[in-house]
């Protein structure tokens, strides 16, 4: 097999150090020498592995890791060398021989003969956009698990209020809530200050407000509203970061929101996530395979065993997902039309993907070429297919047993 890289290093690298194969030829033809050397994961340690793999003129440095150990080591390599981030289901090394010296070898070896897929690393302005959108993601799932606490709490004091308002989020909810912390118990009080839009529901509402609400539900209701509160002014502050570092992409942020679906805090998890250089990624399918927006492909001896879809990046699926879902609820869009052609052939959960798979495929070309959405219209496929759709009222009359005849309109 041919050698692409005559000098390169393999790593295996875990929280308190890394395991480095450095393969160099051989006193003799055709063979190399692989020594394992062990280094420190702090950051002088780290220089010091840069120092020895530049003195041996390594070309290529390929690394695997768990979680986020390979950040101190990547970032400071790849100041001077070329270094790749390989995923490790793909390095996978030979059963009943695995070591961490072992694995640092193989990774050498794979990396020799170009065997290896660099996992995407993005640059440091998106880098920093990506920490601060997955810490809003995380915070606002956070705020969404206290507010389910919350509702348990107040089942346990027979407070029905999420049965009758739409949600506890609501400014009538947390009236109420605050007032029931503060000692307030008559129904009819309670009831009063929610919005005069909820009148209609007055008498269901105060039917809700009884219960056996005391002094210890009103200390739990006190704690989970509190870290609501804290939480939301935590993401208020991110939201104010984000907008700071992704002020330079400001033209990329809204021509994403353009997009049906996209909102601009989906734009900034695409954004973060995906980069502004598509080069990063050959053809739209790459980025949708990346993402685990396509099928899988698992094929064996003519059969196919699985088209699951990969799991891919989590963050932007789900924000694609949400997207998605706000297309198929829309009439007025290409994307609508196509997920409800969609859904009828394969079901909704099918329909979903694929809408994600479209929007990514949009996206991608959007940032490639630097174009704008066009909007197709809800009608796209009945004026590309104007004769099939004729032709189909055609035979549904007909087979009512009426005579269709056609004239040209004057309008």
């Amino acid at each position: 097999m041919e050698v692409l890289h005559e000098r390169c290093a393999g790593m295996d690298i875990s929280k308190r150090d890394a395991k480095v194969c450095v393969r160099t030829p051989g006193p003799q033809k055709g063979k190399y020498l692989r020594p394992v050397f062990t280094f420190g994961a702090t950051y002088h340690e780290v220089l010091r592995l840069r120092a020895d793999l530049e003195a041996a003129q390594v070309t290529l440095v390929v690394m695997e890791a768990t979680g986020d150990y390979w950040k101190p080591f990547f970032f400071v390599l790849a100041e001077t060398l070329n270094v790749e981030l390989v995923n490790a289901k793909q390095a996978r090394n030979i059963p009943g021989r695995k070591t961490d010296v072992t694995d640092a070898m193989w990774l050498a070896d794979l990396a020799a003969h170009g065997l290896l897929r660099a996992s995407f690393v993005p640059p440091e302005p998106i880098r920093q956009l990506r920490d601060l959108t997955r810490t809003r993601t995380h915070f606002a799932q956070e705020r969404t698990r206290e507010y389910a606490r919350l509702e348990k709490g107040l089942e346990d004091a027979g407070i029905k209020l999420s049965s009758v308002a739409s949600s506890l989020t609501t400014g009538s909810s947390r009236r109420i809530l605050d007032a029931l912390v503060a000692g307030e118990r008559d129904p009819i009080v309670l009831a009063g200050l929610a919005h005069a839009s909820m009148n209609k529901k007055s008498a269901q509402l105060i039917e809700a407000m009884h219960g056996r609400f005391n002094t210890h539900h009103a200390f739990m209701v006190r704690l989970h509203l509190d870290r609501i509160d804290q939480l939301t002014a935590l993401m208020g502050q991110i939201e104010g970061r984000i907008n700071e570092v992704i002020e330079p992409f400001q033209f990329i942020r809204e021509l994403l929101a353009t997009l049906p679906g996209i909102s601009i805090t989906a734009a900034d998890i695409v954004l973060a996530e995906i980069g502004t250089d598509m080069s990063e990624f050959p053809t739209a399918g790459h980025l949708a395979s990346w993402a685990g927006v396509c099928p899988g492909q698992n094929e064996s001896a003519g059969r196919i065993k699985s088209t699951h879809t990969r799991p891919g990046n989590r963050y932007l699926k789900g924000a694609l997902g949400v997207a998605a879902m706000s297309v198929s609820r829309s009439k007025t869009c290409y994307l609508a039309t196509k997920y409800r052609r969609i859904r009828a052939r394969t079901g909704n959960l099918k329909a979903i993907v694929a809408i994600e798979n479209t929007l990514l495929v949009i996206i991608w070309n959007m940032l490639t070429n630097g174009v704008a959405y066009e909007e197709l219209g809800p009608d796209y496929y009945d004026r590309r297919n104007a004769d099939h759709l004729k032709n189909r009222a055609i035979r549904q009359l007909q087979s009512l047993g009426l005579d269709v005849v056609l004239t040209p309109s004057t309008a």
